[in-house]
C-alpha cells in the first residue's frame, strides 16, 4: 500500500510538471522553470510531510 506521504509527493510532482508546462509558454529562463520544478516538486512536499507528521 502507498503511504501518504509517497500520495502527497507525488501530487506535488504533478503540479509542479503541469506548471512547468504552462510556465514554459512565458518564460525561457532555465533558472525559473528549475526553480519551479524544484520548489513546488521538492521542497513543498517535504514541508507539507514534515507539517503533517507532527
Amino acid at each position: 500500500m502507498v503511504s501518504a506521504d509517497t500520495k502527497v509527493t507525488v501530487a506535488f510532482v504533478v503540479v509542479a510538471f503541469l506548471l512547468w508546462l504552462l510556465a514554459q509558454r512565458f518564460t525561457d529562463s532555465s533558472w525559473v522553470l528549475f526553480g519551479l520544478l524544484l520548489g513546488v516538486g521538492v521542497v513543498v512536499p517535504t514541508l507539507v510531510n514534515e507539517v503533517r507528521s507532527r
